[in-house]
Formats: C-alpha cells, structure tokens, sequence
C-alpha cells in the first residue's frame, strides 16, 4: 500500500468520526480535565515536598494540601474512566452507522451483485473489519488531541519555573511520532494484507465446509485439508508481521521517552551540584523547580507514548478501511429508482424491445432481446447453462441493470417503485433459503400478520403438511443452522409455500426442482404447476418432463431467444429444442 493510498483511508476514517462528533467532543474535554488535574497533582505533590524538605513546615501544617491530593487523585481516575466510557460509545455509534451503511450497499446492490463473493469474505467485512475500527475511534482519534493538549499544559506549567527543562521536553517531544509514524506505515500495510488473509481463509473454510459431502465423495478432503492448512499457515504469518511491528513501535517509543526523562534528570542533577547554571530566572534551580518538572516528565510523554499504543490501532483501522472504502464507493451500474405504482388489480404484461441485460459493472449479459409476456401467460426457459436465463430473472426482479425497453404495462420498469414491484412478484430458486428461527417464521416472512386458515391453506398447496407430523413441535419446530433439520426437498417445500401465501402478480421460478429426489421434485412441481395457473409465470428449468402444457417455451441461446412456441410444436421442429429433449433422452 502506498503513501497516497494509507492517506486517501485515512481521510475517509476522520470522515467518519463526524457519525459521533459529540461523543468525540466530549472526550477530549474529559482529557483535558484529565490534564489539568496532572498539572495541578504535580504543582501540588513538589510544593509539599519544598515546604517538607527546605521550609521544615510539619507535617500538621500540610493537612489541607494532603486532602486535596487525595481528593484530585480521586477525582482524575473518575475523569479517566468516564473518558474511557464516553470513548467506547463514541467507537460503537461509529461501528453501528459504518455497518448499517454497509448493509444498506449490500441491499441496495442485490443479489446479482454480491454473489461473485464467499459469504465468508462478506461475513469478515462486515464484522471483524468494522469491529477492528473501534479502537482507532474509542481511543487513537481522542488521543491525538490529547497527544496535543496535555503536552503543551505541562510545558506551560514548567515554563515560569525553569525554561531549560521546557526545552529538553519541547525538543525530545517531535521524535516520538515522527518514528512512530515511520514504523506505523509498514504496520497499515501489514494489517491491509492480514485483513485480505482472513477474508481469503473465511471465504474458502465456509465453502469447503458447505461442499464437505461433495468433497469427500471425490476424495478431496485430504486435499483440501491441505489447502486449509496452508491459508491458515499464511494467515499465522501475517498476523506475526502485524504483532511484530506493533511490539517494534512501542520499543522505539519506550526508547526515546526514557531517554529525554533521564536528559532533564542529569540536567537537574549537575545543575543541584553547581556545574550547570542556567535555566532559571536568576534565583537558581529551585528544588521545587526539580519536583515538578521531574514529577511531570513521564506525564509529558505519556500521552505520546499512549498515542504510539494507539497507532497500531491506527494501522489497524486503516487496513481494514481498504476493502470498505474500495466496497462502499465502488460505482453500481444501476437505473435510478422510480417512484410509479400502477393499479395492483390489473394483470401484468411485460413487454421486452432490444432489451440488453447489463452486469453491474456494465458488461453486456444477454441480449438483445424482444418478446412479449401477456397477463396470465405461464412461460418456460430453457437452454444450456450460461445462456442468460437466470439473467432474464433477475433483470425482472430488478436486480440488473439494463439498456433499451423493457415496460410492465406500458411503463418501464426502472420507473417504477422498486419496493412497489418486488410486493408483485413471488420468488422460488433453486436453493431455498430459510433464515428465520422456525418453520413457522420462515413461510411467514413475506406475510407475518397472515392468519392461520391462509398458513395451513399455504402449507397444504406446498405439501408441507404431509412431513408436519414427522417434526418434534410441528410448524413451530426450530431448524437450525441452514435449516439443517429439513431435507432439500422438504426446505424447497418450505420455500414454496412462503411464496404461495401471497400470491404476487408474477410468479419467477429458478431452477426450483433442482437437486429434489423424485418425491418432492413430483409434489414441488404440482404445487408450482397449479399455483402459476393463477398468476403470469416465468420459469426456468432443465427438467422437461413437467412443461407439457405449459403456454409458451422460450429457448435461449448464447444470450438470445432462438425459439418460441408450445411444446408439441418446438419437439416435432428441428432445433436447439429438439436437441435438448434428444439430449435428455440419451442422458436417461
């Protein structure tokens, strides 16, 4: 990572801190009550020990002073402690707003746009990196000024008294971060490439845990032990660099604070033995002069050297900062968001002209194409893998961007209020998912103030009462990670019966019988099969054995529609539709 670019995150980082301005604010007020309090413990703790050791005052005099002693010890590490809380809240608002709007990117990206990355990559971005910022929030950002206050308090304070020690200070300060920050950048690109290790190792542990069974059945588990075993080696390895410099800045900072503290300690010491006279103004080191500033020297340094704890959190913060900001400012080639609703009571027809499916980087996916789905109309897509079905839904649930016409009764479909057309449409893939607690919860997520007759009526359409029985609590049965108590075919049932509780006005199927055993696939298609008779219906499928008597079927092809009819008309044509149903025939 370059100089320019560790200033670019850094920037966007401070950009943040505006989300908990207050918070922030309020701690470095704490901080430089913290360092009033110093400067008046130690103006305190020297003038006791002047009057106890030149002036012989007893120790009955001093009452009064030892009490307030004690009470701004007191009072300071109440100070401190209020700061620590008041700088945690400011580093969880700042944490939560960061992941709300990463969370909101993510929904308003979609899914079309966030499934070329392992869910364990986003899983990392999403919590460990945003949590690795608490610390450059809570405690880096405050400190710096704190780094700036109490310092400049001190010196003020040792000033009157002897200006020679006010220089030592003031000339030894400047080292502290200029090392710091050279050893810090090597630290921000270490963590940038630790954060890209884990991200990397999450990414391929979650994939290979979910394709475990495949993995096994091709005997590949020792295999991908393997590869495990070296992501995770890797990923030791960095995390040793990141400790290594970390341990390598507090070293330099513990280095050079030491050694300015002993200058002004032999300055005060020759000048006590009468080799050095000059400091003062003209009455002599004092010994009250000594206390203070000697009193004061670790507390001039300590907040630098807290600071230099706190760059690596620094350093933390702006690794982690390179995959969020390169995400969250990451152009989305998207159509701008309608507002138009039309009368929900009226059938839908879609309508395609030279419509170009895009990426959401821009790249052509399929197209052109040109058709028209009428209200009512059950329609199914068929052809090889890769010619642009699943892109044809997905452009139709809103998800992709797109060039050239594509209206749902006369009004283009990026006019209209995407929140407003998604309530149209009802939604079943290939791969159900089931992210509620329970069966229950998961069928309701669509409709969670549906009654119990319009759930059963649901359940039955779907086959789902037929395996009801068989669960300990019935449909209030909690599933599991991943729905791990339902078969594939029983969670595709599942997923089946949420999108039959309300019907929408378009009915989009992706592969839905993929993966069933010949039970659910037969019970999974029936359900479907009368459900599309009461809405319009787009289908895409590679099993050809329930499209009979379906209205329309579509073959596409590298990204076109090469053929559309019924199905006796395409099977007794020559063509790619004949070939597929040859193919199938060969394949049983």
């Amino acid at each position: 990572m370059n100089k320019t670019r560790q200033q670019e995150l850094s920037r966007w980082l401070k950009q943040q801190s505006i989300l908990s301005r207050r918070w922030l604010g309020l701690s470095r007020i704490l901080g430089l009550l913290s360092g009033l309090l110093i400067v008046a413990q130690a103006w305190i703790l020297a003038r006791l020990l002047d009057h106890m050791i030149m002036e012989n005052i007893p120790r009955e005099a001093l009452l009064l002073p030892f009490i307030l002693l004690v009470l701004i010890f007191i009072l300071r590490a109440w100070v401190v402690w209020l700061r620590e809380k008041v700088g945690f809240h400011a580093g969880q608002h700042i944490r939560q707003e960061i992941r709300r709007k990463v969370l909101d990117r993510l929904h308003h990206a979609g899914p079309a746009w966030i499934q070329g990355k392992p869910v364990g990559s986003w899983a990392t971005l999403v919590l460990e990196q945003i949590e690795d910022m608490h610390d450059y929030y809570a405690r880096y950002l405050p400190q710096m000024s704190l780094a700036v206050m109490v310092p400049v308090l001190i010196l003020i304070a040792i000033f009157p008294s002897n200006w020679a020690a006010a220089l030592i200070l003031l000339g030894t300060a400047p080292l502290i971060p200029l090392f710091m920050a050279m050893v810090g950048m090597g630290a921000a690109d270490a963590n940038r490439r630790n954060f890209q290790a884990l991200a990397r190792l999450s990414g391929h542990f979650l994939d290979r845990l979910r394709g475990m069974e495949t993995l096994r059945l091709f005997n590949r588990g020792a295999a991908e032990t393997e590869n495990i075993r070296a992501a995770s080696q890797d990923f030791r390895q960095r995390t040793m660099e990141v400790l290594r410099l970390a341990f390598l800045s507090s070293g330099v900072l513990e280095f050079f604070a030491s050694l300015s503290i002993a200058l002004v300690a032999v300055y005060f010491g020759f000048s006590y033995l009468g080799e050095l006279n000059f400091g003062h103004y003209g009455t002599g080191v004092t010994l009250f002069a000594g206390f203070l500033t000697l009193i004061l020297a670790p507390e001039f340094f300590l907040p630098l050297r807290d600071l230099g704890t706190f760059y690596h959190a620094k350093a933390q913060a702006v690794g982690a900062a390179d995959s969020l900001m390169t995400f969250l400012d990451a152009p989305l080639d998207r159509q701008e968001k309608g507002n138009v609703q039309l009368n929900s009571a009226t059938l839908l027809t879609v309508e395609a002209r030279n419509l170009t499916i895009l990426s959401t980087e821009g790249q052509p996916l399929a197209g052109p194409l040109s058709f028209t789905l009428e209200a009512g109309q059950r329609v199914v897509l068929v052809g090889q893998s890769g010619a642009g079905k699943s892109s044809l839904l997905n452009v139709l649930s809103g998800f992709l961007p797109y060039q050239g016409e594509l209206r749902v009764n006369g009004v283009e479909l990026s006019q209209l209020d995407p929140v407003w057309w998604r309530e149209q449409l009802s939604w079943v893939g290939q791969n159900p998912q089931l992210p509620a607690a329970t069966l229950r919860e998961n069928v309701l997520l669509a409709a969670p103030d549906a009654d119990e007759a319009a759930l059963n009526a649901a359940l039955d359409k779907a086959s789902v009462s037929e395996f009801l029985p068989l669960l300990p609590q019935g449909i209030d049965t909690p599933l599991g990670d991943q729905a791990a108590r339902l078969s594939v075919g029983q969670a595709q049932r599942v997923a089946v019966a949420r999108a039959l509780l309300v019907p929408g006005q378009l009915l989009l199927l992706d592969e839905p019988a993929a993966s069933l055993d010949a039970h659910s696939e037969q019970r999974v298609m029936e359900a479907l099969g009368e459900a599309s008779r009461r809405q319009t219906t787009v289908m895409v499928t590679h099993q050809l054995d329930y499209i009979t008597d379906w209205d329309s079927i579509w073959v596409m092809r590298d990204g076109a529609i090469v053929q559309q009819g019924d199905f006796q008309t395409l099977a007794a044509t020559d063509g790619p539709f004949a070939e597929l149903l040859a193919n199938r025939k060969e394949e049983i």
